[in-house]
């Protein structure tokens, strides 16, 4: 019985170096194509992460094209009952030396002398000038007047009123329609009296309200009392 002690072929040292390369040719690529996959997983997300960051941005940008919805303010006064209101374009503003035929007492606007009647919470004993008062008008005032009918009571408290509101000033005005009427630019109502509610609510509207042509102008250094 013999026995065969030579290498078998595929136990060479030729053959082991072979398999060697070959494996590690195999890994090598296995390699490659992990990274190359990664690198291309990653360029995809990143992308899709770019084209939904520009997406978000294009969305934002339209958003700030876009005109804001139209909210529409509740018109100044609209619910004191009994106001009179006349439109604003008609009513002209020329500065005018001389008298102007106002068609209502007292006027709401209109053409005016070129000085104002201060308005910084005057209380004129006496009777004053449309002109001047007018122009106080447009610099956002209100004009508080009352005939000799009216109530002593009532005058001394509207006159407190008016003491501590800035852009408001009072006087008597003997041809007016009511006892007692409040007036700025384009807006004019009657009251019963310093206790009537449409007072608190014509001046939280009227004075330095959305109808002044002027806000913010001067209500001191122009016509005072004579």
């Amino acid at each position: 019985m013999s026995f065969d002690h030579r290498p078998h072929p595929d136990q060479t040292p030729d053959a082991d170096r072979t398999r060697g390369r070959r494996n590690r040719v195999l890994a090598i690529s296995l390699s490659v194509l992990v990274v190359v996959g990664l690198v291309g997983f990653g360029s995809y997300t990143l992308l899709n992460k770019s084209e939904a960051s520009e997406n978000r941005r294009g969305a934002m940008t339209e958003d700030a094209k876009a005109p804001a919805p139209d909210r529409k303010k509740p018109s100044a006064g609209g619910s004191i009952e009994g106001l009179r209101t006349w439109d604003a374009a008609k009513l002209t503003r020329n500065h005018v030396s001389g008298p102007v035929d106002y068609p209502m007492k007292p006027p709401v606007g209109g053409d005016h002398n070129p000085v104002w009647l201060n308005c910084d919470g005057e209380v004129y004993e006496d009777a004053v000038p449309d002109e001047n008062a007018v122009h106080s008008l447009e610099h956002g005032s209100v004009w508080v007047t009352y005939t000799d009918g009216a109530a002593k009571a009532d005058v001394a408290k509207l006159a407190e009123r008016v003491g501590r509101t800035p852009y408001s000033l009072m006087s008597p005005y003997k041809d007016q329609a009511g006892t007692i009427m409040l007036t700025a630019w384009g807006n004019q109502v009657t009251v019963d009296g310093a206790d009537d509610p449409r007072v608190d609510q014509f001046f939280s509207a009227f004075v330095q309200g959305p109808q002044t042509p002027e806000p913010g102008a001067a209500c001191t250094g122009g016509r005072g009392a004579r």
